[in-house]
C-alpha cells in the first residue's frame, strides 16, 4: 500500500485521536478538507495545512511550496507562511540541498509567502529526498470556503488540465523509460514544463473575492477523481461528470497513454475543483478566462445516492466512484516501471 491510508484507516486511527477537544477549531481533521480554520479572536482565523512531497523528485522543493499553498487558497485564503521539514538520504550531496531549497525561495516569492522555521535532517533508510511542507494563512472569519459546501445543483468547473503535476513528473523522473518506449523529446520537455502550472492560488482568490464557489478543491493524490470524491464526500452529495467535458493536454494523453495510466486519476495539483451556483458558472467561467486561465464546466452536483462520483467516459461506459480513496496512477507508474526505471538509471551512469 502506498499513497494516502484508505479511509477506513484514517477514521478508525486518527482522525478520531485529536488530543484536546478545542472549540476554537471551526475546521478539524476530515476526509476532503483541505485546511484546518482555526477562529483565533477578533473576528479571525487561522488557516493551517500541511502536504508531503513524496512521489518526485527532480522538482521537489517547488512542488511542496505550491501544493501546500494550494490548499490554502482554496479555503480563499492568501497563503502567508511557510514551514519546510527537509529529510534528505544519507549520501545526499551539497548540490542537492542547494537546488532544493533554492527552489523553495523561488516558490515562496512567486506567491509572496515567507518562510520562517523548519527543520532538516540526513534520514537513515532513505533512497531520495523527502519534504513535508506547512502553509499557514489569515482571514476574516465566516469569509472563508470549505470543501464540504458542495449544493445540489451546482455545476462543477475545472481550470486548466486534468493530471498536470502528474505530467510534470513523469516527464521528469521517467524521462528516459519515455523516450525508450518512442515518446517524442518535444512533449516530454514541455511536458516537464508543467511544473510552472502548479499553482492555483490566482484562480482559487479570483473566485472566493467574487464570491462564486460553494466549494473548492485542490485535487492532488488520486487526480481529478479523487478530487471530485472528496468533495463528494465531504458534501454528501453524489458528483456527475463527463469525461469529454475534461480538458486533457496533449502531453498529458501521450504520456499516459503510452505508460498505461488513467489522466483522470492522475496527480492534478495545478487544476482547480470549483462548485457554483448554476446561474453563475458562466460568469465564473468568464472571470477565470478573462485573467487567462483556462476554465469549463464538466459536470454537475445531485443528491447522495449510493455513489460518490458518477463518470460518463467517451466510450460509453458509465465509471461508478463509492470510495473517496482513489489510487494516484503516479503510484501504479512506479510500481509497473519500476524494473525498467532501474535500468535507465544504471544507463546513465556510465
Amino acid at each position: 500500500m502506498v499513497g494516502k491510508l484508505p479511509p477506513k484507516m484514517l477514521l478508525k486511527y486518527v482522525i478520531g485521536r485529536v488530543g484536546t477537544r478545542d472549540p476554537s477549531v471551526l475546521v478539524g481533521p476530515s476526509i476532503g478538507e483541505d485546511a484546518a480554520v482555526v477562529d483565533i479572536g477578533g473576528g479571525k482565523v487561522l488557516v493551517a495545512h500541511v502536504d508531503p512531497i513524496t512521489g518526485a523528485i527532480e522538482f521537489l522543493g517547488w512542488l511542496a511550496v505550491h501544493i501546500s499553498c494550494n490548499d490554502i487558497a482554496v479555503r480563499g485564503v492568501k497563503p502567508r507562511w511557510l514551514l519546510p521539514v527537509l529529510y534528505m538520504p544519507e549520501n545526499a550531496s551539497e548540490e542537492l540541498v542547494d537546488k532544493i531549497t533554492a527552489q523553495i525561495d523561488e516558490a515562496a516569492k512567486e506567491v509572496g509567502a515567507a518562510v520562517i522555521g523548519g527543520h532538516s535532517e540526513i534520514t537513515p533508510g532513505l533512497d531520495r529526498p523527502l519534504l513535508s511542507m506547512t502553509a499557514i494563512g489569515i482571514a476574516e472569519k465566516g469569509k472563508y470556503v470549505t470543501t464540504g459546501s458542495a449544493r445540489v445543483g451546482d455545476v462543477v468547473i475545472m481550470t486548466k488540465t486534468a493530471g498536470v503535476e502528474g505530467t510534470a513528473i513523469l516527464s521528469t523522473d521517467f524521462r528516459e523509460v519515455l523516450l525508450d518506449l518512442g515518446v517524442p523529446q518535444s512533449i516530454i520537455q514541455r511536458g516537464s514544463e508543467f511544473v510552472r502550472k502548479v499553482s492555483i492560488v490566482r484562480e482559487a482568490l479570483l473566485l472566493a473575492e467574487a464570491g462564486l464557489a460553494t466549494s473548492m478543491h485542490d485535487p492532488t493524490e488520486g487526480g481529478l477523481l479523487g478530487g471530485l470524491a472528496e468533495i463528494a464526500y465531504a458534501s454528501g452529495k453524489t458528483l456527475y461528470v463527463r469525461e469529454e467535458k475534461v480538458s486533457i493536454a496533449k502531453e498529458t494523453l501521450a504520456i499516459a497513454r503510452t505508460l498505461g495510466l488513467d489522466p483522470l486519476k492522475l496527480i492534478s495539483s495545478g487544476t482547480l475543483i470549483a462548485t457554483v451556483p448554476s446561474h453563475l458558472a458562466k460568469e465564473a467561467v468568464e472571470l477565470l478566462k478573462k485573467a487567462g486561465i483556462e476554465a469549463s464546466e464538466i459536470g454537475y452536483v445531485g443528491d447522495r445516492s449510493e455513489n460518490l462520483v458518477v463518470v460518463y467516459r467517451e466510450d460509453g461506459t458509465i465509471e461508478k466512484l463509492d470510495d473517496v480513496y482513489v489510487e494516484d496512477e503516479i503510484y501504479r507508474a512506479w510500481r509497473i516501471w519500476e524494473k525498467k526505471l532501474k535500468e535507465s538509471k544504471e544507463r546513465c551512469r556510465y
